[in-house]
């Protein structure tokens, strides 16, 4: 089967989450289809990252600190930007159309096999795939290391078969409610079902709700909590004293010194805004703890791998150039209420006074007037679009949900319309902020010639 036909199969079973009914969430079928292929999840180490936000910011500063170290590091993510091969990394490098293939083919044959002997009830969804697909591959090119990305929740996710040597969980806001539940305790509680019984956990703290609940699991598995705040650099206004003298970060980056097992380090990093503080020590902690297991990481190689981490598409600053109009433009994936507010607080800070335009567009399930009651206003103009999505908002519907935020909406069916309309609505000295579903942004990038 070729490339285009693999894909193509694999987006016939539902992309995410818009046919998936919650009965196929059952990691019985998963272990089922590893244990048809010989268990591949056991044929390396794992880390296992769960949140609702910056689970994969984390996945990747934490893979590049290890890629650095010299271990044969794997990083599986979700979704992808541009390409499905993204989701599939080893040592920064996503699979080739030629191996996805193959490994796609391997898998599927065991999936019927196991259909026409009654084993499976019906064909593994789009993410189980994907995801026996990934350990498939990871155990075939001899990975010492996978950093595991949670695609939704935890407890019931297609990840939460491994058994890692560490479990973290980035921050937890809601989202996804129709599968996770309606509260920040009962989605915390889907994220709190990766720890495992005497099995490390790295955290930090955050809403009281979440702390509550994975304090609580965290005591009745035993596990041992590790957490992340000693990483985190002080924000208040006060702390300028702290940043005093220090080299300021070029747009679009954080940088900050920090000390790491007794090290002075120079922490810049790639991901931007104040939120990415946060994620950038749970990798710290993360990569710290594992020396515990014999993957033994120096304050040099955190340094280094923090500055060559590679995760686009998160507040990513683009300069003017011919391909973004001329317009200083930032690629940025806000589709949260939690999301939002990141973003909100990392525009102020980067682009004070700046005018600033929105090419926005976001899947129908999302709480679509609470995020642009929250973007909206500090923007001059809104551009709303449509991705090519089932799951995704009509401009109509997008309309209507921003109908009060006093900002000047338009709108354009297609993403390309969209970003002409909003070079024509900016100034040469205003930014054109494209943000909202990561499908936005992937189709962003495309047009533009990036990779991810």
């Amino acid at each position: 089967m070729s490339y285009q036909d693999t894909v193509e199969q694999l987006y016939a079973l539902g992309h995410e989450l818009a046919t998936t009914p919650s009965h196929k969430f059952d990691l019985a079928y998963v272990r089922t289809m590893l244990e048809a292929l010989g268990h591949p999840e056991r044929r390396f180490a794992s880390v296992l990252i769960a949140g609702t936000n910056g689970k994969g910011s984390t996945a990747a500063t934490l893979a590049s600190i290890l890629r650095v170290a010299g271990y044969k590091t794997a990083l599986y993510s979700s979704p992808h930007l541009v390409r499905i091969n993204e989701r599939l990394r080893v040592n920064g490098e996503p699979i080739s159309d030629a191996e996805f293939g193959a490994i796609h083919d391997r898998v599927e044959r065991i999936a019927q096999d196991l259909l026409q002997a009654g084993k499976l009830p019906w064909h593994p969804s789009f993410f189980e795939m994907l995801t026996v697909m990934a350990f498939e591959y990871f155990a075939s090119v001899g990975v010492e290391i996978a950093v595991l990305e949670v695609g939704m929740g935890g407890r019931l996710d297609a990840t939460n078969v491994v058994e890692p040597l560490i479990s973290v969980i980035a921050d937890i806001a809601l989202d996804h409610q129709k599968y996770l539940g309606n509260t920040i305790a009962e989605i915390a509680a889907e994220k709190a079902g990766i720890i495992r019984a005497n099995g490390v956990l790295v955290t930090l703290p955050q809403h009281p709700q979440s702390n509550d609940v994975i304090g609580r699991a965290v005591l009745e598995k035993n596990a041992h909590a590790i957490s992340a705040a000693q990483y985190v650099p002080p924000v208040s206004p006060g702390a300028a004293t702290y940043l005093a003298g220090r080299t300021i970060p070029e747009r679009g980056r954080n940088r900050y010194p920090l000390t790491v097992m007794g090290e002075e380090i120079d922490a810049d990093s790639p991901l931007a805004g104040r939120h990415q503080l946060r994620n950038v020590a749970l990798a710290i902690a993360a990569a710290e703890a594992l020396a515990q297991f014999g993957f033994n990481v120096t304050p040099k190689q955190i340094e280094q791998g923090i500055r060559e981490t590679h995760w686009p598409g998160r507040f990513q600053v683009l300069p003017p150039s011919p391909a973004t109009y001329q317009r200083e433009t930032v690629l940025d994936v806000a589709h949260n209420p939690a999301g939002a507010w990141a973003l909100r607080s990392a525009l102020s800070e980067t682009f004070p006074g700046r005018e600033l335009t929105f090419v926005f567009a976001a899947m129908r399930d999302k709480p679509l007037r609470e995020i642009a009651e929250i973007l909206f206003p500090i923007a001059e103009q809104v551009v709303v679009t449509q991705v090519a999505n089932p799951r995704a908002a009509t401009t109509g519907e997008l309309l209507e949900a921003a109908s009060r935020t006093g900002v000047s909406l338009h709108a354009e069916e297609t993403v390309a319309a969209a970003l002409a309309r909003a070079r024509e609505l900016t100034k040469p000295d205003g930014v054109i902020v494209v943000t909202g579903s990561i499908f936005l942004v992937g189709e962003a990038m495309s047009l533009f010639g990036l990779q991810a």
